[in-house]
């Protein structure tokens, strides 16, 4: 994924401003990735994305990954219910 692309579908924050935000505010868990635009906080799917990139500083999970192969991984954890999106928050793509 690049920069540029969305983490948290949820409430739209690019991976760039993730990072950013971590390298300026030095957060001490994880959890407080959320003070960044509210990420993580609403389906969840992209909470183990955010602890990889407290952990880490890096975002080896998302480097694999391409923004459709992230969407679309997304879709499939909403679909099975593992998470509820937010009103606002990007439009899954169809389920067919």
């Amino acid at each position: 994924m690049n920069l540029d692309d969305k983490v948290c579908y949820c409430f739209h924050v690019s991976r760039r401003k993730l990072v950013n935000w971590q390298r300026l505010h030095e957060p001490k868990v994880a959890s407080q990735l959320s003070e960044c635009g509210g990420a993580g906080t609403g389906c969840g799917w992209c909470i183990p994305f955010l602890k990889q990139i407290f952990a880490n500083g890096t975002e080896e999970g998302l480097d694999r990954l391409t923004a459709e192969e992230y969407a679309r991984q997304r879709a499939e954890y909403v679909h099975a219910g593992k998470g509820k999106p937010p009103p606002g928050a990007e439009p899954l793509p169809s389920n067919d």
